[in-house]
């Protein structure tokens, strides 16, 4: 795939640092150019060898650049799509990692009228607990998947080029339009990490919950892990995709009332099939189960 000469980096955050580290380790980018709000972070990030030179404005940051990533909160792409309208190469590929995408698209379109023919919408499902430029690692994205969500306005060189550069990074790479990765991942990630922090603050508002905690075991451990995500980040999501996180509310209230119904009416046969469903389901899923989406 082609080198790129010169890697706009706006946002120094795990992912961000994380997408530079990875791409400079595999030889495909001369310089990293890295923007964060907060210039400490952008000096962490120079400091550590992320970027090559820090910026003083998201602007300079994309100037010269023939690839950007934008790695910033879904609902900051707007302010920094407008901060990067007149400074852009026409001709850099623009990849994000927004966890939403119909608001990135949207934000784009507000922006210059229509999403630019070189900005591929990209959602790379990879992270950790962790939040900060510390935290990025040139392994982050190895082995996991991409979502692609381009337009029918996308330049099929650009897609082509996103597709390359994902795959540099060792993922798998799928395409699916913006309403459909939404509402999957409102189902698959959003609602669950609502539910999880939902379930904490539960136990938290108990007396008893210093007692709970202390006897809490794996089971605990598993299902809590993703309630230490990053509030700014979740909270972001939650409002950027509410419509369809409140869908799968709703869905999800039936199926745990089914559950509670079947306990009033002391009914085990009922219990054991609704609990049979669930545990044949996820005994069946691993996470190298093929995507419902193609490969590209």
């Amino acid at each position: 795939m082609k080198k790129f000469k010169q890697l706009g980096l706006i946002g120094c955050g795990m992912m961000g640092g994380s997408f530079a580290l990875a791409l400079k380790r595999a030889g495909l980018v001369e310089r990293v150019v890295g923007y964060n709000k907060s210039p400490s972070k952008t000096e962490t990030a120079k400091r550590m060898g992320i970027i090559d030179d820090a910026a003083a404005s998201i602007l300079q940051a994309v100037m010269g650049s023939d690839l950007v990533l934008i790695a910033v909160p879904v609902s900051a792409t707007f302010d920094v799509l407008k901060s990067v309208q007149f400074g852009l190469n026409k001709e850099a590929l623009i990849l994000d990692v927004g966890s939403t995408k119909q608001s990135v698209i949207q934000a784009a379109e507000s922006v210059f009228g229509a999403l630019p023919s070189h900005f591929v919408p990209s959602h790379p499902i990879a992270g950790k607990e962790q939040a900060g430029i510390e935290a990025a690692d040139a392994d982050l994205y190895v082995g996991k998947r991409v979502i692609l969500t381009p337009t029918e306005l996308t330049d099929s060189g650009a897609i082509a080029n996103a597709i390359a550069v994902w795959k540099s990074l060792g993922m798998s790479v799928s395409q699916m339009t913006s309403t459909e990765h939404d509402a999957v991942f409102a189902a698959v990630s959003h609602f669950p990490h609502l539910l999880a922090f939902a379930y904490m603050n539960g136990l938290a508002g108990q007396t008893e919950a210093r007692q709970f905690l202390q006897m809490a075991g794996p089971g605990f451990k598993d299902f809590t892990r993703i309630a230490a995500g990053d509030p700014e980040l979740w909270s972001d999501i939650f409002l950027a995709n509410s419509q369809e996180i409140l869908n799968q509310s709703a869905a999800m209230s039936l199926s745990l009332k089914k559950l509670e119904d079947a306990m009033r009416l002391g009914s085990p046969q009922t219990l054991k099939e609704l609990i049979a469903t669930a545990s044949a389901l996820r005994g069946g899923w691993t996470l190298s189960n093929k995507s419902a989406v193609d490969d590209v």
